[in-house]
């Protein structure tokens, strides 16, 4: 039977671009909207930008621009990354839209005449990264936990939401709901967490502080606190949605909430409260997965070991990273990201796996045929792959609707395992010789295809466009749509029979990751010292020398247009080498946000003889300068450094502060 879903993702804040932490909770939604429309059903899909609070207003000020500059430069970011990827959400919220600041003030009157909002004086620990009071309890070692940084004491009056009074009601709601918050784990995490009495939530800052941000209706001098405003997005896009229309009667019981651990508190505690007070339906379900590891650390933007969504494109197919995702994460728990584990992935999966079966299935068809073989007379090995497909398409669904995506998948390997045994077993190549054996040699290649065919139409929501191009080309030409039933579309025998057919071009064309490595070493090589280098890349490498230098005269002045030209990256430092044979250079991996770090020669030897010191600093990197191919090596960007105030030493320009990787330099 039919249902209506509305897939919700964290709107996501403005203070850096879009990275594949984003991006995993994005396709999800994305994954899932499209898998529930296959199964018929009617789906709508909201994502969008969180714009307020005290750090953009920071990050604004930083780059010397207004706060609404500043967040209509990030939020187009999002949205046309979203939108080259083809991710396809209905709506796409910013908290800066009129539709929105109107709906957060009208719940916040609501909220506030009904006596559940008070003004009092304060005074705790205050995080700027997570913008809230911090408990004791929360701290550890005195430090917020995600940021590392010593809360602020502030003392200040604001207004306070009786967050405490929904305590005994929201915890009713998650013991009658047992599937509310999930996986369980999460839901057992939040029990936990309301054992002890919650505090009310501070919901505002004074405007003597911060400006940036909707006014409290019943107070102009006050601002709203930042998630009491992001929030209520997933409501106010649907009473103010692009339809023009209220359509949140219909949308909002049926909302399914996706987000990753680290806003849970917020999500499942923070958000119920707040919609109690206002007398607003709960979400169906709030679904929880973990994070995406670099190493031993959570990919953020905060440590420089993001991956970008367009530069992953780029190099290897973002849909090729979606099926990575799926395969990978088992939903709920964190799981491993290096760009060798994913070229294992790829090239075992889907460049020898589904790739192979479908190019030498195909290539046999074409040769022998011209088009997609007849089924031939079917055997009991060949029945017993049709068989095992059909069990795998009727685990389908509720695999899916559980998040088990790993084993849906796993499911869909062992069918591909078992029909490559089959024909390697009967070796259809060897069939096209013998012509009393066409009839044999078309029913192995149907099967073969079939099953790809079928492996498809299952994978098309993790990777649609790769997956319509697959089908189209073996001759499936049916909606995805829900406008043919799913049985009917996976039912085992349905190849399209004689329809021409083209060499198979190469969907999964394996990356050879011994030459990609081998690539990558390149970039970083050892270099030989710097004798044959040019005049202007001695100068960008240049050492200070061994007395006092006389200050250079001033060279001619520039426009800010002729400096906007120069783009200056916040880079990590993530190695630091030496360089056999170089008196004056060191070689350093500086991560700015790319693909991969960049590898930078630097004239700094012999002020700082040991290049692993910079590990783990952030340095200021040129990163539109000219890449100079040097005798042994490639250097990609110039640090920044200068002379020490008694002129005897080189100072590499750094920074002690937690500024983000790969942000510009201003």
């Amino acid at each position: 039977m039919a249902q209506s879903i509305y897939f919700t993702t964290p709107i996501y804040y403005v203070n850096a671009e879009p990275h594949i932490g984003h991006l995993y909770t994005t396709a999800l939604a994305d994954t899932l909207k499209r898998f529930h429309r296959l199964m018929g059903d009617e789906c709508r899909f909201l994502t969008g930008t969180d714009e307020h609070g005290e750090k953009i207003a920071q990050s604004a000020a930083q780059a010397q621009v207004s706060p609404q500059a500043f967040v209509d430069n990030i939020s187009g970011v999002f949205r046309d990354t979203w939108q080259q990827i083809h991710i396809d959400c209905d709506d796409f919220i910013r908290t800066t839209e009129p539709r929105h600041v109107r709906y957060v003030q009208r719940i916040l009157q609501q909220v506030h005449d009904a006596g559940d909002i008070y003004f009092d004086e304060y005074t705790g620990k205050y995080c700027v990264g997570c913008e809230r009071y911090l408990t004791d309890s929360e701290l550890v070692d005195g430090r917020c936990p995600d940021h590392q940084t010593v809360p602020n004491e502030v003392k200040e009056a604001n207004y306070f939401f009786r967050m405490g009074r929904f305590q005994e009601r929201l915890i009713a709601h998650i013991e009658a709901h047992p599937d509310w918050i999930r996986p369980a784990r999460y839901r057992n995490e939040v029990l936990s967490f309301l054992r002890v009495p919650l505090e009310d939530l501070c919901i505002s800052r004074p405007k003597s502080r911060l400006t940036w941000g909707i006014e409290l209706p019943f107070d102009d001098a006050y601002v709203t606190y930042v998630w009491f405003d992001a929030l209520l997005n997933y409501i106010s896009a649907l009473v103010s949605p692009p339809e023009g229309r209220d359509i949140s009667e219909r949308w909002w019981p049926v909302c399914h909430h996706l987000i990753a651990k680290d806003i849970l508190k917020t999500h499942a505690v923070y958000w119920p409260t707040m919609l109690m007070a206002a007398n607003l339906p709960l979400p169906a379900h709030i679904d929880v997965h973990g994070y995406w590891l670099s190493g031993e650390s959570k990919m953020s933007k905060s440590l420089g070991n993001v991956v970008r969504p367009l530069t992953f494109d780029a190099h290897f197919g973002i849909e090729n990273l979606r099926y990575f995702f799926f395969r990978e994460m088992k939903f709920g728990t964190d799981a491993g990201f290096t760009y060798e584990l994913f070229i294992e992935r790829y090239n075992a999966d889907l460049a020898n796996g589904l790739g192979n079966l479908l190019s030498r299935t195909a290539g046999i068809a074409h040769r022998s045929f011209g088009a997609l073989p007849p089924k031939g007379t079917a055997t009991e090995t060949s029945e017993n792959i049709a068989d095992q497909a059909a069990a795998l398409t009727a685990g389908y669904r509720d695999a899916f609707e559980g998040r088990a995506f790993h084993q849906a998948i796993e499911d869909m390997r062992h069918l591909l395992a078992a029909t490559d045994r089959y024909i390697n077993e009967m070796k259809p190549w060897a069939l096209a010789k013998d012509p009393e054996r066409r009839d044999d040699m078309a029913q192995v290649l149907y099967t073969g295809l079939e099953v790809v065919r079928i492996l498809a139409i299952l994978l098309a929501p993790i990777m649609p466009r790769k997956c319509a191009d697959i089908l189209a080309y073996l001759g499936e030409t049916r909606p995805l749509d829900g406008a043919v039933p799913f049985a009917e579309l996976v039912a085992f025998g349905q190849l399209s029979s004689g329809a021409p057919i083209d060499k198979a071009p190469q969907f999964f064309p394996r990356i050879d990751a011994q030459k990609w490595a081998q690539e990558f070493a390149q970039q970083t090589a050892d270099t030989a010292d710097a004798s044959d280098t040019s005049a202007q890349d001695k100068s960008a490498l240049a050492t200070a020398p061994e007395v006092p230098r006389v200050m250079a005269p001033p060279k001619p002045e520039i426009t800010i247009d002729d400096f906007a030209k120069v783009d200056l990256r916040v880079g990590m430092v993530v190695s630091g080498h030496e360089v056999p044979g170089a008196d004056k250079l060191v070689r350093l991996m500086v991560d700015i946000g790319e693909a991969q770090p960049r590898q930078v020669f630097a004239g700094i030897k012999s002020h700082y003889p040991d290049p692993a010191q910079w590990v783990g600093k952030r340095l200021i990197l040129v990163a539109n300068l000219k890449p100079r191919q040097m005798k042994f090596g490639l250097s990609e960007g110039m640090i920044l450094a200068g002379s020490s105030v008694d002129k005897q030493r080189l100072v590499v320009a750094s920074f002690d502060g937690e500024l983000c990787g790969g942000d510009g330099v201003r």
